[in-house]
This record gives C-alpha cells, sequence and structure tokens, in this order.
C-alpha cells in the first residue's frame, strides 16, 4: 500500500495530485509515475466503477495514495470503493454535521463505525483479513468534500466530527450554489472558500481544494491550503494536444 496519506499531508511540501475520470490502469500508471503526490480517482462523475477503480490502484502499485470519490454516501458504495484497497474517500456533497457523522461511520469498522466486513483486495482476498479489520480505520484518510453554501455555514459543526481527516474545497458547485456557476473567482465564492480554508486551520485539521490549471493552483499553495488537485486527466491531455498542434501549424 501507499504511504498513509493522512501522514503524508503533515510533512513536506502540499500534496499535489491530479483526478483521474477514464478507467485506464494505464493513466493511473503514468501518472504515478511522472511524480504525482497523490491520485484522486473520480467516481462521482467520471466512468469509474469498482471494478476500474482497483485496477487503476493495482496500476498505481503502492507509488502513492490512491483517494476514491464515491457517488454517493449509501453504505453499499463507501464498502464497494474501500473493498478495492483505496487510501482514503472523499465524500462529496457533505452539507451537515449529521452527514459528515454518516459518511465516516459508513467508512469504519466497527466498533467505531459500521463498515460491512468483506473479503475482497483490501483484505488480501482474506489472506490478512483480521489484520485489515484491525487497522484499517487508522490507514484510511477520510475527506469531507465542501461544494455548497450550506456547508460553508455549517463548517465549524462539520469539521468537528471525530474521524474525519481533512476537508476538499469544490469551488465549481460551490460557485453554482451562490449562483454563479463556474466563476469560481467572483469575490463572493472567494469569500466562501476563505472561511472554510480558515476554520479547517483552526480546527487542525488539513484543507485541499481543486485547482483547474496552473494558476489556480499556484494561487491556492500561495493562500496556504494544505493539498491541490490541479486539472485532470482529460484536461491534460486536451491541453498537450492542443499545445502539440499550435507549435505544428
Amino acid at each position: 500500500m501507499a504511504v498513509n496519506f493522512r501522514d503524508r499531508l503533515k510533512i513536506g511540501s502540499p500534496p499535489l495530485g491530479t483526478l483521474l475520470s477514464l478507467p485506464s490502469p494505464e493513466i493511473a500508471e503514468i501518472a504515478a509515475e511522472d511524480g504525482f503526490d497523490w491520485l484522486f480517482l473520480d467516481m462521482e462523475h467520471g466512468l469509474l466503477d469498482p471494478a476500474a477503480v482497483q485496477r487503476m490502484i493495482q496500476a498505481a502499485a503502492g507509488r502513492v495514495p490512491c483517494i476514491v470519490r464515491i457517488p454517493s454516501h449509501e453504505a453499499i458504495a463507501v464498502s464497494k470503493a474501500l473493498d478495492t484497497g483505496a487510501d482514503g474517500l472523499i465524500f462529496p456533497h457533505v452539507n451537515s454535521a449529521a452527514e459528515a457523522r454518516e459518511c465516516v461511520r459508513a467508512a469504519q469498522y466497527p466498533p467505531e463505525g459500521s463498515r460491512s466486513v468483506g473479503i475482497a483486495r483490501a483484505q488480501a482476498y482474506g489472506a490478512r483479513l483480521a489484520e485489515a479489520v484491525a487497522g484499517e480505520n487508522k490507514r484510511l484518510t477520510l475527506i469531507a468534500q465542501i461544494e455548497h453554501i450550506r456547508a460553508v455555514r455549517n463548517i465549524e459543526e462539520i469539521l468537528e466530527t471525530a474521524g474525519l481527516d481533512a476537508v476538499f474545497i469544490g469551488p465549481y458547485d460551490l460557485s453554482g450554489s451562490l449562483g454563479l456557476p463556474g466563476l469560481v473567482n467572483d469575490a463572493s465564492v472567494m469569500a466562501a472558500i476563505e472561511i472554510v480554508r480558515t476554520a479547517a486551520r483552526k480546527f487542525g485539521l488539513p484543507a485541499g481544494i481543486f485547482a483547474g490549471g496552473i494558476e489556480a493552483a499556484r494561487a491556492a499553495l500561495d493562500k496556504g491550503f494544505d493539498f491541490v488537485c490541479v486539472s485532470t486527466d482529460t484536461l491534460l491531455l486536451a491541453d498537450a494536444a492542443r499545445r502539440t498542434l499550435e507549435a505544428l501549424r
């Protein structure tokens, strides 16, 4: 398994990741080889199912933490994602402390939580079942995604959730919840983002954010974000193709 992402957030420079939405182990392998510090595997908007997620994690071969954004808060979605051997989860659309507690509980084995005990890759297909059940709660990184103004208003209560390891801001949905879809640099969106970052610092929890490109990522790092997801597999491919053609035509 990769280094514990929770521990990685506490040491060195802020980890830089990228979002993978295409069900391709090869892309995950390339991203790991190229030096990203973590990979964001997107089951919410991407084409990934549990089988694709598992093969992508296998391709990353423990070189970088693979954090999966699940499509919903349902317990079955949590279990299926974690059974692939994921290093942690991003829970989308966490808008209240009650939702945060529900998410964390679904991801932790008893007695801390209610995660179902299965036999899959995360348990070495049964060979290390007891070890996995005993250690998974300490290994996993559980992250609440803050992407609605309701979550911003409830941020301190969300951050009090036991077992929550970090928060991650989705600026695009946040902008939409403010009636400004896509205008992530609008003053009101930026103010909401800063409320979350400041509150996370107050509670001693790492705060991350999605950045669409290099300049947005630099701005996030300059503001003191603890981890950043920059761009996506499709955007990186499109950008490389465009720059290649511009250079040759």
